[in-house]
């Protein structure tokens, strides 16, 4: 705690909490992929349901349980990347202009966005499966849908929408400065202006979960740091659109693959 609070001072606590649920939602995204022996008290209450909210394949499981995994994708991997912002606001409670309770409602408005993501990104993902269109791990079989999710992914990083919310990521005092209301009726609402400017940025990329595989832990850990670096001004503006150009071209070249897959097998 004392380290936490030299490294980050004043509001140790919510910081602590903050970092301690992203650590907890990587721990249950690795116990999906890592046998994990639950003592029997902790089964009676309930630990064992939750890590089998996200174990079960993707073929057997309903929205409930892909609605669990993909809340605790959002929250292990977007949480993160939205740090820095979460940092410039609470740099501002020292001038009185916002409180340890505000940020905290700031990071809930965030996060609400997120999880309001998952429930359609879930349903997408049952939607797939029922049509035989992902495996297993959540990825998807169909050759022409990967072309599709990456090339739209990599145009998207050239879109004006995503520039715009990309530069409002990278400037988060500006931001803040911008759309700023007192209170914690403010905070909420700044929060969750923050987590759709973030949605506007990522939704794209965080699609291609689909290609990787929506339990590959490998794609997570990768996407989340690059979304972080892109948020950072000085990095994100160098990988943006070379991130972009290699998504298109990986794109085309699945397109052309399955063409020619297709033209073999009709001959």
């Amino acid at each position: 705690m004392k380290a936490l609070s030299r490294l980050l001072p004043g509001h140790g606590t919510l910081w602590l909490m903050f970092f301690g649920g992203v650590l907890a939602a990587w721990a249950l995204l690795v116990a999906t992929h890592v046998p994990v022996a639950v003592p029997h008290p902790a089964a009676e209450y309930g630990l064992a349901y939750l890590i089998s909210l996200c174990t079960r394949s993707v073929a057997d499981a309903g929205f409930v349980s892909v609605a669990a995994m993909w809340s605790l994708m959002s929250l292990a991997m977007m949480a993160p990347t939205a740090f820095p912002a979460f940092k410039t606001y609470s740099d501002m409670t020292y001038t009185d202009a916002a409180s340890g309770s505000s940020l905290a409602v700031l990071v809930a408005g965030y996060l609400l966005v997120w999880i309001g993501f998952a429930l359609p990104a879930a349903y997408v993902q049952v939607q797939l499966a029922d049509l035989h269109l992902l495996d297993g791990a959540g990825k998807s079989t169909s050759a022409p849908l990967n072309a599709l999710l990456l090339v739209v992914a990599g145009a998207y990083q050239f879109s004006r929408l995503k520039n715009a919310c990309l530069s409002a990521c990278q400037n988060p005092m500006t931001f803040f400065f911008s759309h700023w209301q007192p209170g914690h009726v403010g905070a909420l609402r700044l929060g969750l202006r923050l987590g759709a400017v973030c949605l506007g940025c990522c939704w794209a990329l965080m699609l291609l979960a689909f290609v990787a595989g929506t339990m590959n832990l490998a794609f997570m850990g990768l996407a989340m740091v690059l979304m972080t670096l892109e948020k950072l001004p000085q990095i994100g503006n160098r990988i943006s659109a070379p991130l972009g150009v290699f998504l298109i071209i990986s794109g085309t070249m699945v397109g052309v693959l399955a063409l020619i897959d297709l033209l073999n097998g009709g001959i």
